[in-house]
């Protein structure tokens, strides 16, 4: 069921399917699979159950976006407004979604494989990995990304390999067209592997604007352990739709950080978790502040399979002006998942008169031996501490800092690598004082 915004795209879509797919490669069957589920889907709308408070088709119908598959470049300056001051790390850019080598520098070593997807397409790994995480069947836009993508960052970690250093790896949007394009992402960790990936986003001043549908698949494999942050700078011309799909094995880390931060009129997260071995953690932290009249939605499930796991999500929001935001938090326990520890927070502040939370924690349980919980809250500032604080000679703007500074303490006191921790509340800072 193609809707009629999308009949332009669908048309562009299977055309390009074709062009991806010449006969010898491997992915034809799996994108044109993944061409008829979106089809008989279509996009979702506001009675799909998990946008309801989501129109995406407002968002497409803005501009005549062209689907871009086709590989740019962009400079050094552009890049390195990415930087995060102090952060010692590998960096890779990636513009549309293709690698660009000469302002990347990539780990390297014994049991490392890190480039662009479309190299590892006929590894092992890959070959294993690939589209293998089940709810991304169901995701329509996932089905998009399956179908069209062109290129992406592969990561793939042996055993008890751990990286000296955090990869920051720099996304930039830029065309001189209005352009819909479909990055694509595969990280394997095996074993024993540890990593940490920072993920931020660039987009060159410009008339044009970029739509971003990116699929980001894991794989956390026994006893290995994967810090993941995305920071998402906002920019007036670009949109987003972000789908990360992990799945855990025995004894590993999961930690996943989202940050949203100001100007992107329009982004969607999709966050799922599958645990697929015992003794497992899992935890996911977001902060998002949105400003105008942004729209935020962050939709969150975890999927909890087997015995003695434990995950912890926390996300916090601060909204002013008309910005509106969505938080779904699914927790899916199975009648198998006995000794299940899953727990689940959503906190917001409404500094503008019309901001708006639509929060909707949801538990679904089988099992009978677990703890879970969630909670739900919103409200504005404490009367009292702007009191305290102005009383003490602190400026009304800078009051509101500290205030907000101090109720994303939550998450931000979690971040683990300290250049970032100091870059993020230097963020949340400047928004404030504005």
């Amino acid at each position: 069921m193609t809707s009629d915004i999308m009949i332009p795209f669908y048309q562009a879509l299977t055309e390009d399917v074709t062009a991806l797919s010449a006969p010898q490669d491997s992915l034809q069957e799996t994108r044109r699979e993944a061409l008829e589920r979106y089809t008989a889907t279509g996009l979702p709308t506001l009675k799909t159950e998990a946008w309801r408070f989501t129109n995406i088709q407002r968002f497409l119908k803005e501009y005549p976006y062209e689907l871009l598959s086709t590989p740019a470049t962009t400079t050094a300056t552009v890049a390195d407004e990415a930087a995060i001051a102090g952060l010692d790390s590998y960096r890779v850019v990636l513009v549309n979604g293709h690698l660009q080598a000469d302002l990347s520098s990539l780990p390297a070593g014994k049991g490392i494989s890190i480039g662009a997807m479309s190299a590892f397409a006929e590894t092992p790994g890959f070959v294993k990995w690939f589209n293998s995480q089940k709810h991304l069947a169901g995701e329509s836009l996932a089905n998009l990304n399956t179908a069209l993508f062109a290129d992406g960052l592969y990561i793939e970690l042996q055993a008890n390999v751990a990286l000296e250093k955090p990869i920051h790896l720099v996304h930039v949007y830029t065309s001189d067209r209005h352009a819909f394009v479909q990055p694509r992402h595969l990280w394997i960790l095996h074993r024993g592997a540890t990593a940490t990936v920072i993920e931020s986003t660039v987009h060159p001043k410009q008339e044009a604007v970029a739509f971003a549908n990116s699929v980001t698949e894991v794989v956390v494999e026994d006893n290995a352990e994967l810090w993941h942050y995305n920071v998402q700078q906002g920019a007036d011309n670009f949109r987003q739709v972000n789908t990360t799909a992990a799945q855990q094995q025995k004894d590993s880390r999961y930690h996943n950080f989202n940050f949203t931060l100001p100007n992107t009129p329009f982004t969607r997260n999709n966050l799922s978790v599958v645990l697929n071995g015992s003794n497992t953690e899992t935890n996911l932290k977001g902060l998002y502040l949105a400003t105008g009249s942004q729209h935020i939605d962050n939709h969150t499930f975890m999927d909890h399979l087997v015995p003695h796991c434990n995950s912890n999500e926390h996300y916090k929001g601060v909204l002013l002006d008309t910005a509106n935001a969505v938080f779904t938090g699914r927790i899916h326990v199975h009648q198998e998942a006995q000794k299940t520890n899953a727990f689940q927070q959503n906190n917001n502040l409404l500094l503008g008169d019309k901001a708006t939370i639509n929060s909707q924690p949801q538990l679904e349980i089988y099992a009978d031996d677990v703890k879970c919980s969630h909670g739900f809250t919103a409200g504005q500032f404490s009367e009292e501490a702007m009191f305290y604080l102005r009383a003490r000679g602190i400026g009304e703007d800078a009051a509101k800092a500290l205030l907000v500074n101090a109720f994303s303490h939550d998450v931000t006191d979690e971040i683990a690598v300290p250049a970032l921790q100091e870059y993020i509340q230097g963020q949340i800072e400047a928004i404030m004082n504005i």
